[in-house]
């Protein structure tokens, strides 16, 4: 049989980590021989996807012998009148996942520079390794909060991106827009790129989406998805807003037909369905509020979140309680994939599912009560 060990690999490749997802309901149902699962670990919304959405692709499954729209016309201008743009700011793609992935091919070359406030989402860090560019990551202050002065004095002359992931992930904390903007008046030729992928989630007074900073012209690409409060994460759309200029060298990269037929149908129908949204958001602020009541009950420290997550510190066992709740039917994510090992990161749920929860790590954490 042929030897295929002396093919090599582009180097950038040893540094790589593939990304880690939650673990799927029906491989912890198989492993543990559950009859329910309940998955809070994804940041999926726990209403299900907008009822719009699926009556939308119901109603396209006929046409599914014709290739995608390349352009994705239709959803770039819905896309377009929700935020106010000009259709030509927009870019679609196959999650925010792969628009990150294109800045990358789009900006980044050997030896370039991101920085990367730390812990967040890993992709960003994937996206530049891919390219050979350094990340260079600059911690969070004490309760992850963002500190300017740190991010300009990480930029360097080999810089090409910061991002900014608002409300972040895995904490849920937040750039004010006051700090955005200290941000953006310090930096000079480096691309901005705010993701606000759970922004719609977020109810603090001096919470920005990015979007008004695109508008005034600053260099930054506001990335969004509808895998969030839309809830239709099983088809995979993402889309980015920016300058025309900034949109026209990304499309130079994008594969021709990214996005299937059913996602830009459903994002389509999805990005009009505001009762879904709102009561997303409301179902959120309600959950939020319980199992913030329910920590302090517990004596848990937790990080205040503007997303749909909570970040909570259960301590020196975070692993084993993890596991614990795994036993019990209930996923969620572990922090020592981000340097907390202390940590769980918990979706808010419905109101059965957050009592699950509550009910589960109370049992965990006072086994004698």
């Amino acid at each position: 049989m042929p030897n295929t060990s002396n093919i090599k690999t582009r180097k950038t490749l040893d540094i790589i980590q593939p990304y880690s997802p939650g673990k799927p309901i029906w491989e912890v149902q198989k492993e543990l021989g559950l009859d329910r699962v309940i998955k809070m670990a994804s940041n999926e919304n726990p209403l299900g996807p907008s009822p719009k959405a699926v009556r939308a692709i119901q109603e396209s499954l006929a046409d599914l012998n014709r290739y995608p729209d390349a352009d994705a016309s239709v959803l770039r201008q819905a896309i377009a009148e929700q935020y106010k743009v000009e259709k030509q700011q927009v870019i679609t793609t196959n999650g925010a996942d792969e628009l990150i992935t294109l800045i990358s091919e789009a900006f980044l070359e050997q030896g370039d520079e991101i920085i990367v406030p730390s812990p967040s989402f890993s992709e960003y860090d994937f996206g530049a390794h891919i390219m050979g560019a350094v990340v260079k990551p600059v911690p969070f202050d004490e309760g992850f909060q963002y500190n300017i002065d740190k991010l300009i004095q990480a930029v360097t002359d080999k810089t090409k991106i910061v991002y900014i992931c608002s409300p972040n992930n895995p904490t849920g904390t937040y750039i004010s827009k006051g700090q955005m903007e200290n941000l953006l008046a310090k930096l000079k030729d480096v691309l901005v790129v705010f993701d606000g992928a759970y922004s719609q989630f977020a109810d603090e007074e001096d919470y920005t989406d990015g979007l008004e900073f695109v508008n005034a012209g600053h260099p930054v690409i506001v990335l969004q998805t509808f895998s969030k409060i839309y809830g239709i994460a099983g088809v995979r759309i993402g889309f980015g807003i920016a300058s025309e200029e900034i949109i026209k060298s990304i499309l130079k990269v994008k594969e021709p037909f990214n996005v299937n037929t059913l996602a830009q149908i459903a994002a389509a129908a999805a990005i009009t369905d505001t009762e879904h949204v709102e009561a997303s958001f409301n179902a959120n602020i309600k959950g939020r509020d319980f199992l913030y009541n329910s920590f302090d009950k517990l004596g848990l420290t937790y990080t205040e979140t503007t997303a749909n997550f909570i970040l909570v510190q259960v301590g020196s066992n975070g692993e084993d309680i993890y596991r614990q709740l795994m036993a019990q039917g209930i996923i969620v994510r572990y922090g020592k994939t981000w340097g907390l090992p202390e940590y769980i990161r918990v979706t808010i749920g419905t109101e059965e599912e957050n009592d699950l929860f509550v009910t589960a790590l109370t049992e965990i954490l006072t086994p004698l009560a």
